[in-house]
């Protein structure tokens, strides 16, 4: 009777320690979006078609700015870092630049 009043309360411990490291598991931030940087939007930086979003009237969104560095069209950069891309017609910007 002994032991198997052992073996049970041994299978009980290890269903609740069980439990408990699944649930913290579950609050715990999965690896990759926690490593993910913080973005910002970056003016004048995208080609032609590359761009994440506003491209200005007469356009849908993403993927349909007209030129390279065009003034009114954005894409995501690592936050921080916009106003240190330098291309052809300048620096990048947190507002759209007029062309």
């Amino acid at each position: 009777m002994t032991t198997r009043t052992l073996s049970l309360g041994a299978l009980a411990l290890s269903a609740i320690a069980c439990t408990a490291a699944m649930a913290q598991a579950q609050t715990q931030p999965m690896g990759d979006a926690a490593a993910k940087p913080a973005m910002e939007k970056c003016y004048g930086v995208s080609m032609a078609g590359k761009n994440d979003c506003a491209a200005g009237a007469g356009t849908t969104c993403a993927g349909t700015s007209k030129m390279d560095y065009q003034g009114n069209a954005w894409k995501y950069v690592p936050a921080g870092t916009c106003a240190t891309l330098k291309t052809p017609k300048g620096m990048g910007s947190l507002m759209p630049i007029k062309s």
